[in-house]
């Protein structure tokens, strides 16, 4: 036998552990007002949307722990790769440019914003009225019905109200392939154990696949969402995310390291298969999200990094600890945020994914996580539990 070689990570200790107490703090104090009885976890993972190189991978359960008659706050950081959930409206912009993509909308494209009657369904919507929008909008806004008429049109249906819809099945396909490009709904190659790739749906009506278009169907990983969103980020080049930057012979001195036996470059996947005039669209609209004042995201606007990014909530149903199988499953909302910074010359990469963080009303524990973590990395956080 013989001594291992040492690593070297890509992992800022510092920072990851910046990370973790955000989330911790973040998960009690919400636990505590919550008007959801599910929220138990939290994840966050940043990396360098250029290079691949994980900066921090953190996620947190606080779980009731019998024994000792009390919450107890456990490390969940193989959660960003080993579970999924539904991401919603963050994965708008793979929407979009599958839109592009198969020429159902272009740059400029528009439809109307109004609730949609599908014969013998309930109504789909956004969350307001908006009318006549662009894509840049319905990034901005966050616009549902935008992304339902970009997929009808996809699968080549047509909508006429309380009529009934049908979209051909290889649309789904057809979508799915597009966002593979992004890393949603496949497998990052991450350097660590037991990846997933999520969960996805197995009915092919048309309902679906609107839900699809705004990330209410197939469920992704934290990580995939990362990498999804380091992709747009650095104009399109999908890289695989790593936690192992170099392996070096091994010393007796303590503190030292030895010389380099291996040294790990950047991985290129693939590159989007997409005009890069169609990516900048994309990233203006990600820009309108965080630095408009009608943006969903515009508790950035004021902030110096300036990212760009995508806000997202899902209708989802819960099937944590607390569910028992075989009994109805309660609908809650999943809350994420996708990001980088600085807008214009992207040097971070962000997904926040809080599963089943409440039940009605609403929260914004995500943009509360991903302004503090940017404010960390960018050492902005001297005087942070002040403010």
């Amino acid at each position: 036998g013989q001594r291992g070689k040492d690593l070297v990570l890509t992992i800022d200790i510092d920072f990851q552990r910046k990370v973790e107490s955000i989330i911790e703090k973040e998960l009690k104090a919400q636990k505590a007002t919550s008007n959801s009885p599910y929220l138990d976890r939290a994840f966050v993972v940043a990396m360098n949307p250029n290079t691949g190189d994980i900066l921090a991978l953190a996620g947190k359960q606080y779980v009731w722990d019998d024994e000792k008659n009390k919450y107890e706050m456990k490390d969940f950081a193989q959660g960003t790769y080993t579970t999924a959930y539904a991401m919603g409206s963050a994965v708008k912009g793979a929407t979009v440019l599958t839109g592009y993509q198969e020429g159902v909308i272009g740059p400029g494209s528009g439809y109307t914003d109004a609730p949609m009657k599908i014969k013998d369904t309930p109504i789909k919507k956004s969350y307001t009225i908006m009318g006549y929008i662009n894509d840049l909008t319905a990034l901005q806004r966050s616009s549902n019905v935008y992304m339902f008429k970009t997929a009808i049109d996809i699968g080549g249906g047509h909508y006429v109200p309380n009529g009934p819809l049908s979209v051909k099945p290889e649309a789904f396909d057809i979508m799915r392939n597009h966002f593979y490009e992004f890393g949603l709904g496949r497998r990052t190659g991450i350097d660590l154990p037991g990846e997933q790739i999520g969960y996805k749906g197995t009915e092919l009506g048309a309902g679906k696949l609107m839900d699809m278009a705004i990330g209410q169907y197939d469920t992704y990983t934290p990580l995939q969402l990362a990498q999804y969103i380091s992709t747009i980020a650095n104009g399109g080049y999908r890289v695989k995310p790593r936690v192992v930057k170099a392996l070096h012979e091994p010393v007796l001195e303590k503190g030292q390291i030895g010389p380099i036996f291996q040294e790990r470059k950047p991985n290129l996947q693939n590159q989007l298969s997409m005009k890069e005039s169609w990516i900048n669209r994309v990233q203006e609209g990600f820009r309108l999200v965080t630095q408009s004042s009608r943006g969903t995201g515009k508790t950035f606007m004021s902030d110096p990094y300036k990212p760009g990014g995508k806000t997202g909530t899902a209708e989802a149903f819960y099937d944590g600890p607390k569910w028992t199988p075989g009994t109805e499953q309660p609908e809650t909302w999943n809350i994420t945020f996708a990001s980088y910074a600085p807008y214009d010359n992207p040097e971070i990469a962000l997904a926040v994914v809080v599963p089943w963080a409440y039940q009605s009303g609403s929260s914004s524990m995500n943009l509360d996580i991903g302004k503090q973590v940017y404010r960390a990395y960018f050492g902005m956080d001297k005087g942070m539990e002040k403010n």
